[in-house]
């Protein structure tokens, strides 16, 4: 599980910030204490000087250093007492001038080892969402508020469930799939159907659920991902490529990669190639994927080539969406 380098680095630069905001806090409290209570100040000048007094005593040759040190340990505990009943007393808690982190797991690194602690993974779980919201609306996109009632309980030409029934399926699909991640059946799934039926809305309420999981997720629209595609194979700036590199790398490493409005972008050979080759590493690397399009299983078996066609049949769940255009019926009901 890796998330985005630049999620990675707002995050650790929040940590970053929000530990030296609670050092200087912590600095302006002493001040204040000190100047208010000197006593503590100087008992605080005394704690630090015990441990100098330990070390001391335990390489202090030709004697046992043991008794020497219970009565430093003794007056170390007698100091701790009285300073806990001087801050008590002026209204301050006992620990007031304790420099313990806000997480003590990590002691507000953001890693415990080589893992990234739970603290650190909130906060680029936040980030990500940010970033997920810059393309799609997650306010308030989530199973939670997702309607039947623009489905229509009525029959379809030529389908055998209802546009609710049929929607009622593909809901529990998708939020089994975004709870389950990485545990769920499908690994892959395609949304199919006409424009206005719910794919973008389910497609961010997994990306939701998934990024609160802790996995990260990317989503992108398929006419970015393949500019991304082409300005790498074909940018002569070295930076440009570089930024193109990086971007598919994204596309390439993430989770969970959504792929919105498949069919959109002007179809070339080059788009062939490089949806192939996006499909096919994901698979082998067994990252998840969601698709969305407009166009249907034989349009993409006539737009795009066999190979993806079979990919996408043999390893995707599809969700086939019909019924009336949700955008035009909320219209009419406002």
């Amino acid at each position: 599980m890796g998330y985005e380098a630049s999620v990675l680095r707002r995050a650790t630069k929040r940590l970053e910030e929000a530990r030296k905001a609670r050092e200087e806090r912590q600095d302006r409290l002493r001040a204040e204490i000190y100047a208010k209570l000197p006593r503590v100040a100087a008992i605080d000048k005394e704690l630090r000087q015990t441990i100098t007094q330990i070390i001391a005593a335990s390489l202090r040759s030709g004697s046992d250093p043991v008794p020497a040190i219970g009565v430093i340990r003794d007056k170390n505990l007698d100091l701790q007492r009285e300073k806990a009943e001087l801050l008590t007393a002026n209204g301050y808690p006992a620990d007031a001038l304790d420099d313990a982190p806000a997480c003590p797991r990590c002691g507000d690194t953001g890693w415990v080892g080589a893992s990234m602690c739970s603290c650190l993974k909130e906060l680029c779980t936040q980030e990500q969402i940010a970033e997920l919201s810059k393309l799609l609306d997650l306010g308030e996109q989530s199973f939670d508020t997702f309607s039947l009632d623009y489905y229509s309980p009525l029959p379809f030409p030529g389908e055998s469930l209802t546009p609710r029934e049929n929607m009622e399926f593909i809901f529990d699909v998708c939020s089994s799939y975004a709870r389950r991640f990485g545990k769920f059946y499908f690994r892959n799934l395609f949304l199919t159907g006409a424009p206005g039926l719910g794919k973008t809305f389910l497609s961010a309420c997994i990306a939701r659920t998934v990024s609160e999981k802790g996995f990260s997720v990317v989503y992108d629209t398929a006419v970015n991902i393949f500019a991304r595609f082409e300005e790498q194979k074909f940018a002569r700036d070295r930076q440009e490529v570089g930024e193109a590199r990086d971007e598919t790398r994204r596309y390439l490493g993430c989770d969970l990669l959504i792929l919105d409005d498949l069919g959109s972008e002007l179809t070339t050979p080059f788009v062939q190639s490089a949806l192939y080759t996006l499909i096919n590493a994901r698979l082998t690397a067994d990252k998840g994927t969601v698709i969305s399009s407009n166009l249907t299983m034989d349009q993409v078996r006539a737009r795009y080539t066999p190979q993806i066609a079979s990919r996408l049949e043999g390893e995707y769940r599809v969700l086939p969406f019909y019924g009336e255009d949700i955008r035009l019926l909320r219209k009419q009901r406002l």
